[in-house]
């Protein structure tokens, strides 16, 4: 008896817990730009709340991101600067859009439009994992970038709208 007591009590309080989570929503975060320091709290500096994601080389075979390295590759490096916006990618915990700043045919920024951050654990995730996603897109010079430990669903967000604003562009 005094288990079924123990095993109904422990079972309802299951039940209320999973009724009470909240699934997150889909509400557009502040954008992070690659040439901002600030995190979404709009703070100066590194993103405080655990050790950052170390950022990793380019993938082998990866086109430099000097265009006399490689002139066929960059042959429009010249060319005015344009902005093309990815489309959304719908993830886990949110969507995910990049818009890429290209001079001709070379990625000089990417600025993440919106990421999950419905909670504070979204953003600080993201506050770490989005600048190392930046800096690896611009370094590469394509979608061929690693994920960030951690941020897997954000990071597959961001190579899918990021291959989708390059193959907008043209590239």
């Amino acid at each position: 008896m005094r288990r079924a007591v123990i095993t109904s009590a422990a079972t309802a309080a299951g039940v209320v817990l999973l009724l009470s989570l909240k699934p997150h929503g889909n509400t557009p975060a502040p954008a992070i730009g690659s040439q901002d320091d600030t995190g979404p709290s709009g703070t100066a500096g590194e993103p405080s709340g655990g050790p950052a994601a170390p950022s990793a080389a380019p993938a082998t075979g990866a086109p430099s991101a000097h265009p006399s390295a490689h002139p066929s590759v960059f042959p429009d490096a010249s060319a005015a600067s344009r902005s093309v916006t990815g489309g959304a990618v719908d993830t886990r915990y949110g969507p995910v859009q990049v818009k890429v700043t290209l001079s001709g045919t070379r990625i000089t920024a990417v600025d993440v439009v919106q990421y999950p951050s419905e909670d504070r654990r979204d953003r600080e995730i993201n506050a770490n994992a989005l600048p190392v996603l930046n800096k690896e897109a611009i370094a590469a010079q394509s979608a061929h970038i690693d994920i960030v430990s951690g941020a897997t669903y954000t990071s597959n967000g961001y190579v899918r709208s990021l291959q989708s604003a390059l193959d907008r562009a043209g590239r």
